[in-house]
């Protein structure tokens, strides 16, 4: 498996490909966290907790007997977990299972819940939903006073933490924010990922147009998405200094993946829901 100190540019990220359909775990390519946390100020102990939820829906193997099986699956990745996976090694490497005969659903949850954890360097929970049970996964829409009514100009495309303003000369509020405006871009090859950010918090009232402003900012920045929910979530809490706060983004997928960090300061406050988005 990849050294985790290897940068992003040295992923199979903008490369030509082969798809190996035989299983191959090395196929795996760790990206440590720590050199944009660095960037973001965040050394030593983290200021949040979390987990990205990662959704597969191109998910196939053989059984015994040669006849293709198919699955979805979900993968409960902790944030702080030493490295993140880059999403197109990630991909490969399910792809390897396409030839791959295997005797149970389980054996393949096992395999997977072992290289993941080895990839990520913390353990990773993995959920496979087989067609039988497909009509009981959820859809639902994030809730949240929706930002995007907020008729603004906007003339910057780069996220610009000088926009975040509190009114700290006010009474404290609790409020649930939600925009579906985010875009940002791969960090490697500058595609377009697409998602719905939702922010919880208990404070100083947050200026909503500084804050879509803000968010607006990311549609020409480059960064993976657990990144940008980490830059959000800093700039936030250090600009307008909440005494609570969680963060969660849900991006549509790319190659069949979806990718959908949370970060949170408080245990009382919401835990995620991994319910897909008309958009994912």
């Amino acid at each position: 498996m990849s050294d985790a100190s290897n940068s992003a540019t040295a992923s199979p990220l903008g490369k030509p490909a082969t798809y190996c359909s035989e299983y191959d775990p090395s196929l795996l390519f760790p990206i440590a966290r720590a050199e944009k946390r660095a960037e973001l100020g965040i050394a030593g102990t983290l200021p949040f907790f979390g987990v990205d939820i990662w959704n597969a829906y191109e998910v196939s193997w053989l059984n015994a007997r040669g006849k293709p099986q198919v699955a979805i699956a979900t993968f409960s990745v902790p944030a702080d977990s030493p490295s993140i996976i880059e999403s197109k090694s990630f991909k490969l490497y399910l792809n390897s299972f396409n030839q791959t005969r295997l005797a149970t659903p389980e054996a393949l949850a096992d395999l997977l819940r072992a290289d993941l954890s080895q990839g990520f360097g913390a353990p990773v929970q993995v959920t496979l939903t087989l067609p039988d049970t497909f009509a009981q996964l959820q859809m639902g829409e994030l809730s949240g006073l929706l930002l995007d009514r907020l008729d603004i100009e906007v003339m910057e495309y780069q996220p610009d933490p000088a926009l975040l303003h509190a009114r700290h000369d006010e009474a404290m509020v609790e409020e649930t924010l939600l925009s579906h405006l985010l875009k940002s871009n791969c960090l490697v090859t500058g595609q377009p990922d697409w998602g719905s950010v939702q922010i919880r918090y208990v404070g100083a009232q947050i200026d909503q147009e500084g804050l879509l402003r803000y968010l607006i900012g990311f549609r020409q920045h480059n960064e993976f998405h657990e990144q940008c929910v980490e830059r959000i979530f800093m700039d936030i809490l250090r600009q307008c200094r909440p005494q609570k706060l969680s963060v969660y983004a849900r991006y549509t997928r790319r190659g069949g993946l979806d990718i959908n960090p949370w970060r949170s300061n408080f245990t009382t406050g919401h835990p995620p829901v991994n319910a897909r988005l008309a958009r994912q």
